[in-house]
């Protein structure tokens, strides 16, 4: 992609309702746009980076034998009926009725969707275990959102259903799938932690949350360095966290701030009883599902890793997610001789599988630059005043600042090794 194709509207400064840095950086660099109170639309960069984000679910949803589905966003009352949540989940739930009086939502999770649909066709133990997944559009009707993507509206999820025949099989997938999710958190470059955490609205026996560290997290994380053991402080209630740690009895519980971004839940046979949802055992009678439910915040991430990994220049991606790797700056394109070297490493690159953004814009290599940093591309190549000297280029890394001359035949191999 060259940046005289590229529909990225940055901006100098963000918006006086960007509160948190997050939102800030993304309207600034040209990622999302508010849509309404929110809401947002994806720009080519910010969609970029879902994409990159999904791509890594799925590969590790699919090691451990989840399949994906494509679930109905827009769900009808009637199931929620039967579990009883048409009433309870408040007025997060946008409720509507079609043009036959019918009532329906538009689904903040779909427990009941994916558990209508295996009760109709899962009839025998030997099926079994199931687990399914989908990535897709949710909406809940905040009260207030805010902070951009950390507390929208609208937004982006993993969510996944396992369905086992006893409480021992869901305990190895809840375990199985706690595992993935370290992984696909490592891949995704942050600094975590797995709480424990309260079930909240979806119910079930328990759950776990992973916590992306950072100041601006609403959520308040208690760590035992001597066990390891984290918790929110949700499950605490009145009680201080200074309440001995509850697995070690140790003293030394510490506080910190967490965005919660991946939350799993062992939901038993809560929906599974209410909604009539039962297989054949192997003492030939029917049972209840053993369920299990596990969500990521996709959009949300995005925005944590931000939160994590910033400067006062911009965003700091990590390969794994970065919209490009490497963005090959000519600093003055008019010059013929500059222009004819970015051109030719900006295709060596490509050819050697490098994600590359070529600069090829008539801006200044100091605005070039600016918006290198501001957007975070991991690699900036710079092709200008050395070449012309000496056959030679810079490169910089985003995330350490290091800068390196070197000569311009090797940089593709320079490059392939800092992207590995």
């Amino acid at each position: 992609m060259r940046v005289s194709q590229l529909y990225c509207p940055t901006l100098k400064e963000a918006p006086r309702e960007a509160e948190v840095i997050s939102h800030q950086l993304m309207l600034r660099a040209g990622m999302i746009r508010k849509s309404a109170a929110g809401i947002y639309s994806y720009l080519p960069l910010g969609y970029k980076i879902l994409r990159k984000c999904e791509a890594i679910i799925r590969e590790e949803m699919n090691v451990v034998g989840a399949q994906e589905v494509h679930l109905p966003m827009v769900t009808a009352s009637s199931l929620w009926q039967e579990t009883e949540r048409w009433d309870k989940y408040g007025k997060e739930l946008l409720r509507f009725t079609d043009r036959h009086n019918n009532e329906f939502c538009l689904g903040p999770t779909h427990e009941e969707v994916i558990t209508d649909l295996v009760r109709n066709e899962l009839r025998s133990y030997k099926q079994l275990p199931v687990n399914l997944y989908q990535i897709q559009t949710k909406f809940r009707d905040e009260t207030r959102p805010r902070f951009g993507l950390m507390r929208g509206r609208e937004f982006l999820m993993k969510d996944s259903y396992s369905f086992d025949a006893d409480e021992e099989s869901l305990a190895e997938t809840y375990i199985t799938m706690i595992e993935a999710y370290k992984r696909i958190f490592k891949r995704f470059g942050v600094e975590f932690r797995v709480v424990e955490a309260d079930s909240g609205s979806i119910g079930g026996s328990s759950s776990a949350e992973f916590m992306v560290l950072a100041d601006v997290g609403e959520d308040l994380v208690i760590e035992c360095p001597d066990c390891m053991y984290a918790a929110n402080t949700e499950i605490f209630g009145d009680l201080k966290p200074e309440s001995l740690c509850p697995s070690c009895n140790g003293a030394n519980l510490s506080e910190t701030r967490g965005i919660e971004v991946g939350h799993v839940f062992k939901l038993g046979q809560e929906y599974s009883k209410k909604m009539k949802a039962t297989f054949v055992d192997k003492d030939g009678r029917p049972k209840p599902f053993m369920m299990g439910c596990y969500g990521i915040g996709v959009s949300r991430v995005v925005a944590a890793v931000i939160e994590q990994s910033h400067d006062h220049k911009g965003i700091k991606w990590p390969f794994s997610l970065a919209p490009f790797e490497v963005v090959v700056m000519i600093s003055k394109t008019k010059d013929e001789v500059l222009y004819e070297a970015g051109e030719r490493l900006y295709k060596d690159l490509q050819a050697s599988g490098a994600d590359v953004l070529l600069d090829d814009s008539s801006d200044s290599i100091g605005f070039k630059f600016k918006d290198a940093d501001l957007i975070g591309i991991p690699i900036q190549v710079v092709v200008g005043r050395q070449f012309l000297e000496s056959q030679e280029v810079e490169i910089i890394q985003r995330l350490t600042g290091e800068k390196t001359v070197m000569s311009y035949k090797d940089v593709i191999s320079y490059v392939q090794t800092l992207v590995k």
